[in-house]
Formats: C-alpha cells, sequence, structure tokens
C-alpha cells in the first residue's frame, strides 16, 4: 500500500503556482481559496487541526475558531466573530495585495500536508483522527477532488 506522500502528486499539482485568494471558514471547517493559472477556483477544506505561519510566527490557527472576538457576544461562532475571523480577514486583505502564489506543496507522514507561498508563509494541516473519517481534500471546483485519508473523497 503506498504511503500518503507517493500517492497523492495531484495534489501539488492542482495547487502550485495557483495565487492563495482568500482563508476562511465553513462553520468549523477551514477553508482556503486559489486562483488557478487558466482561471479555475481550486480549494483546501480543513476538518483536521491546522496552522498558517509566516516568517516562522503563527498567524492563524483552527483552534482560534473556538475563541470570540472582545465583546462579540454569545452567538460570535455564528456571526462569524471570533478570533479565526478577525485573523483571517487582516490575512485576506494582506493576500488580496500581495497576489501571492503557491511555490511548493508536500503530502507528507499520515497525511500531513504543507502548501508554501512567497513571503514566507506556509498552511501547515496535521490530521489527528486514526479511522476513515476525511482530514482535508485539495480540489478544483467542478472538477476532481482528492484528499486525506485516500478513499474517503
Amino acid at each position: 500500500m503506498p504511503t500518503a506522500e507517493e500517492a497523492m502528486p495531484e495534489v501539488g499539482r492542482l495547487l502550485t503556482g495557483a495565487e492563495v485568494v482568500s482563508v476562511g471558514r465553513a462553520a468549523d471547517m477551514g477553508v482556503i481559496e486559489f486562483a488557478g493559472p487558466h482561471g479555475e477556483v481550486a480549494m483546501v477544506h480543513l476538518q483536521c487541526p491546522f496552522r498558517i505561519v509566516w516568517s516562522g510566527r503563527l498567524v492563524l490557527g483552527s483552534r482560534d475558531m473556538r475563541y470570540d472576538q472582545p465583546g462579540a457576544g454569545p452567538d460570535a461562532f455564528d456571526r462569524f466573530a471570533t478570533v479565526y475571523d478577525g485573523r483571517a480577514g487582516t490575512l485576506n486583505k494582506a493576500l488580496a495585495q500581495a497576489h501571492p502564489t503557491v511555490t511548493a506543496v508536500t503530502v507528507g507522514p499520515a497525511g500531513s500536508l504543507t502548501v508554501t507561498w512567497d513571503p514566507e508563509f506556509r498552511l501547515e494541516a496535521f490530521p489527528d483522527c486514526s479511522g476513515k473519517m476525511e482530514a482535508w481534500r485539495a480540489f478544483v471546483r467542478g472538477g476532481e477532488h482528492h484528499g486525506f485519508p485516500p478513499g474517503t473523497v
């Protein structure tokens, strides 16, 4: 049986060279959107723990969804007023100005996913469930889908 990194070179083909457009969420699932070189929309949906690192500093993490912005009130999650939402908004402003493109994609041991883009940004996803539950998927809207673990997407 091939390892995740051997079985998923197509994830790199989907994302390498694509522009990173936005970071957000759908309920508690992280959503990263990319614009492909031929106008296609590619996305990564993250249902496992993940983080975005810039220059060695953690700037956004999946657990940030658990914490309300100051004064947001009891329905902050439903109103997209969590720490995650605030930091994603700030990050999206920087992405809109920089138009960064993906320089590298790695699917590593046990389904870890790393997507790197300039300047010095890195998305790191790390599945934490030993069962056959989807941890993440990369796909082109209306096209091919690939994810971890293989066979769950």
